[in-house]
């Protein structure tokens, strides 16, 4: 990873609007959705940001001279969400960050998160076709336990759900 690459976590002024801005040009440009997927993602953001820190929720981040290069989440607070368990979520690149270990930083700062609080399950959804996220989960333990055809985001997309379980 470079060296003026800064890993935080914690929010600041902007941020929640990067994380939205980074995931609309992204699945806007790759995948054609639209403001269905942008309102989704944007409502989500806005709900998590004011307890981002709570409990074991964590928003870990990545930026260049103030300037978002990606996002990760670990949500714990979500409604129906157990004890010891979180939602991994909003983990988006910046084109300009792809291919620099920089996701690989974020998902090691969260799996650190996730044993410094004995965290036992962790689960996250994405599509299927996204081979270097799904490399990078599978790499963290993380496996695929459901795969369904659905229209959450605006289409029709093979959603898939990962799971992750505290090793014994």
């Amino acid at each position: 990873m470079p060296s003026d690459i800064e890993l935080a976590h914690g929010p600041r002024p902007g941020l929640a609007e990067e994380i939205v801005r980074l995931h609309r040009v992204y699945y806007s440009r790759e995948w054609g959705l639209g403001t269905a997927f942008e309102t989704i993602v944007a409502a989500g953001v806005a709900d998590f940001m004011p307890r981002c820190e709570e409990g074991n929720s964590r928003i870990l981040h990545a930026s260049r001279e103030g300037r978002l290069l990606g996002s990760l989440t670990l949500d714990a607070g979500e409604r129906g969400t157990p004890e010891a368990c979180c939602h991994l979520r909003w983990f988006i690149l910046a084109d300009a960050a792809q291919g620099q270990g920089i996701g690989t930083a974020l998902m090691r700062q969260a799996m650190a998160f996730m044993d410094e609080r004995q965290i036992a399950h962790c689960w996250l959804t994405t599509f299927a076709g996204l081979a270097a996220a799904r490399k990078l989960y599978e790499n963290h333990g993380f496996r695929l336990t459901q795969s369904v055809t659905a229209s959450t985001w605006g289409r029709a997309l093979e959603e898939q759900r990962f799971d992750w379980l505290r090793p014994l």
